[in-house]
């Protein structure tokens, strides 16, 4: 927090332009970045290109298989820029400046992290402008509408795995992995710690952040188990 600002992670913006502006070419060229660089990693992974998961250096950059890139890039679109631009939209319906800003370490964590095996990836975060720190309902609401979306897609990618199943599709896995991974931002992102939503949802009340955090972990459950199984009905 500083002269007003508040970020939701631990790096602070510039000077922030009108409220009236929806966005600027910083915020389009660093969550352009940000966005490629997850799906980079996201491919990593997906393919199993990883150093400890038996891959090598030249397996890194050997021709992919363009399922493994279009998987990654709706993971990444519905996972990442959806839960961001959700924070976005609250803030600015709220009347406040709000745009996304890349955290270069965190990109930086996330390729090394990605290329050794598994992700962990801080890419960013919206950064949020003139509203008074005391103000937990704003802010809460703020934080929580990032993982509501990523749990909206959770459903919806659940949903159509179920219909695809039906239709003996061979989409079905790769739905519930879409459904998998927006659960599992949702489910991390409101763990009431650091700069995470879940500790904005809490300090706004310990009903709604039950509520949230509940209502998350048990989409999870359900994902990882079907996802695990390959089948959206034997995850119930």
């Amino acid at each position: 927090m500083n002269d007003g600002h508040y970020s939701y992670s631990v790096w602070t913006p510039a000077a922030p332009p009108l409220v009236s502006q929806p966005t600027s070419r910083t915020e389009v060229l660093h969550i352009v970045v940000a966005f490629l660089v997850l799906t980079g990693d996201l491919i990593v992974i997906l393919s199993g290109r990883g150093l400890l998961e038996g891959g090598t250096l030249a397996g890194l950059f050997a021709p992919l298989p363009l399922f493994y890139v279009l998987l990654a890039l709706a993971a990444a679109l519905t996972g990442f820029i959806a839960h961001e631009m959700a924070h976005k939209f609250i803030a600015r319906r709220l009347g406040y400046w709000a745009e996304f800003r890349l955290w270069p370490m965190g990109l930086l964590l996330s390729v090394l992290t990605s290329a050794a095996g598994f992700l962990f990836a801080a890419p960013g975060a919206t950064m949020v402008s003139g509203m008074d720190p005391r103000n937990r309902e704003g802010w809460g609401k703020t934080a929580v509408a990032g993982p509501v979306s990523n749990l909206i897609f959770a459903a919806g990618f659940y949903a159509a795995s179920i219909g695809t199943y039906r239709l003996g599709a061979d989409v079905v896995v790769p739905l519930l992995f879409l459904a998998y991974i927006n659960s599992v931002f949702a489910a991390f992102n409101l763990l009431p710690i650091g700069p995470l939503d879940g500790a904005k949802v809490l300090r706004w009340g310990k009903g709604h952040w039950i509520a949230a955090f509940v209502g998350a972990a048990l989409v999870f459950g359900v994902c990882l188990t079907a996802f695990s199984y390959g089948s959206p009905f034997l995850a119930w």
